[in-house]
């Protein structure tokens, strides 16, 4: 489902609430666009397993994500660790913990960010996957996913694909740490299923777009042939109340790294 909201609204891995307070709160209008979605849209939502919010950043927000991520590619010591923190002042935490409550979220922490460049020509396919497979919680549904587009998403330059729907049929497969001392680190358990080009549709999205992803829909994206980059930047919460995030997962908080809370 697409939605409009107000106007005015390689790979890089790591984790933190800096990130996503600075991106997805860093504009004035998350509260005005957040507005626009309605109980009846949250429905939705629940039926498909994603929802579209064209124009939540503007242009202009969307250039200074870009120009911050350049800042701090250009800073990364990579040996020593990937985890780099986005600053952000107490209005902006505000407006992105409004987000968290528009949506219903009780006690959200911040599992992890990506910032996913899609280069032209080079950009490779993400097979199609379910969220839950790598973040996986007892009980499911508990993991959601915020997509945004810092280009436009066509379906030249790999836009996402879903399948409606999808996230009502649980999992089958999860990706799980070995042993320790064991390589590879990860291998999966389960089955993979199988699925008909038929049974996803396209989801291009504006540049300032926004996508909420369920954690247990099937999605994918094709190889970016283009000339156009398709630069997102995404990271996936978790609803901590009343939820066990396993063990087996192979991101794990730590003492010095825990899972930070979107909320105060």
């Amino acid at each position: 489902m697409v939605l409009k909201g107000s106007q005015g609204a390689g790979e890089l891995a790591g984790q933190g609430s800096g990130g996503v307070t600075a991106y997805l709160s860093h504009h004035s209008g998350s509260e005005s666009a957040m507005a626009f979605v309605t109980e009846e849209q949250i429905q939705q939502f629940c039926e498909d397993g994603f929802l579209v919010l064209e124009e939540f950043f503007t242009t202009e927000e969307c250039d200074a994500m870009r120009e911050q991520i350049d800042k701090i590619i250009a800073k990364m010591d990579v040996p020593p660790h990937c985890r780099t923190e986005f600053s952000t002042d107490e209005e902006e935490q505000l407006q992105a913990q409004e987000l968290g409550r528009k949506l219903g979220l009780e006690k959200p922490v911040v599992v992890q960010s990506m910032y996913i460049f899609k280069q032209p020509g080079i950009g490779g396919e993400v097979r199609p996957h379910q969220d839950a497979t790598f973040l996986y919680t007892e009980p499911l549904a508990k993991v959601l996913g915020l997509w945004i587009a810092l280009e436009n998403a066509t379906q030249e330059n790999s836009c996402l694909w879903f399948i409606p729907g999808s996230h009502t049929n649980g999992i089958t497969r999860r990706m799980v740490r070995a042993p320790p001392g064991t390589l590879p680190c990860t291998h999966f358990i389960g089955s993979e299923q199988t699925y008909q080009d038929s049974q996803f549709i396209p989801v291009p999205i504006h540049k300032g777009g926004l996508i909420l992803i369920h954690g247990e829909v099937v999605h994918k994206s094709e190889l970016n042939s283009s000339e156009w980059s398709r630069h997102v930047y995404t990271f996936h919460l978790m609803e901590a109340k009343d939820t066990t995030w396993s063990k087996e997962n192979w991101l794990q908080p730590t003492p010095e790294l825990p899972f930070p809370p979107l909320y105060n």
